[in-house]
């Protein structure tokens, strides 16, 4: 199977790289299905029902969520409704919705997304993602439950990311962290078959502050009265990690990580 994950859409130049670059990846390499971080995506701050229809009208088949998801009205609406959509596994169980969902392809083939949320300096309250991810462990097999699987870990630290990824090797297709909004050069396939790179970085305008203007990010740092929220409003980077995986096993045997569009230095799939 070929999948593609994108990190943090941030906003409308994410939006917009999404909109422009999936429908001709999903073309060109035949793409089975595109999964995408979008806690950022509404005005740079949680998600609506129409943000969700615009990138899901260019292919994108299943979204992850994060710290962000609640700013918007929408969302209390979306989660128990919207069957694409995947919120952190280690939620308390009063937050609706699923934190795993298997999608059946047309060619009958299973795939299995994963929301885990990190415990070091994050603000929402969750459960140990540790803990979770081994009682999941105990119900739910690659190869047996879902011919693939792409778990995304929304968390702060590298170092909790690295360890969560090395307890979830073998046991998914991809492992990929978010929430830093900026690209790791980690990529890599691990020990025992799994793709791993700790953080897919951002779809958004990159010359800004993790997807924010410079005018409005700045005096954050400089004042206390700290500053307001404004998108960046650049051209877009669409930023993420390709996996392809063995059909009996459900493991990776490629992973590129790549990069589309706006400033950055361009990194193609191959």
């Amino acid at each position: 199977m070929k999948m593609i994950f994108l990190g943090d859409i941030a906003g409308r130049p994410g939006r917009d790289s999404v909109t422009k670059w999936v429908p001709l990846l999903r073309k060109e390499h035949g793409l089975d299905f595109v999964v995408a971080n979008v806690e950022n995506m509404a005005g740079g701050s949680g998600i609506t029902h129409e943000t969700l229809k615009e990138i899901y009208g260019a292919g994108v088949d299943a979204v992850t969520l994060g710290n962000h998801m609640f700013r918007q009205k929408d969302i209390d609406a979306i989660l128990p409704s919207d069957r694409k959509v995947v919120r952190p596994l280690n939620f308390t169980k009063d937050i609706a919705g699923k934190g795993y969902r298997v999608f059946t392809l047309e060619n009958g083939k299973r795939v299995a997304v994963v929301s885990l949320y990190g415990s070091v300096w994050m603000p929402n309250k969750a459960h140990c993602p540790f803990d979770a991810s081994r009682k999941f462990f105990l119900d739910y097999r690659l190869g047996t439950d879902y011919d693939a699987m792409i778990v995304d870990v929304h968390a702060e630290t590298t170092a909790e990311k690295q360890c969560l990824g090395e307890l979830w090797d073998g046991k998914a297709s991809l492992f990929v962290g978010t929430h830093t909004h900026t690209p790791t050069s980690d990529t890599r396939i691990k020990p025992k078959g799994t793709a791993y790179q700790t953080d897919a970085g951002m779809c958004g305008d990159y010359e800004s502050s993790l997807g924010d203007t410079f005018e409005c990010s700045l005096p954050r740092f400089e004042s206390s009265r700290g500053g307001r929220r404004e998108v960046a409003s650049g051209e877009g980077t669409l930023t993420g990690v390709y996996v392809e995986t063995d059909d009996n096993t459900g493991l990776a045997v490629d992973v590129q990580a790549f990069r589309y569009g706006g400033c950055l230095q361009q990194k193609e799939i191959k």
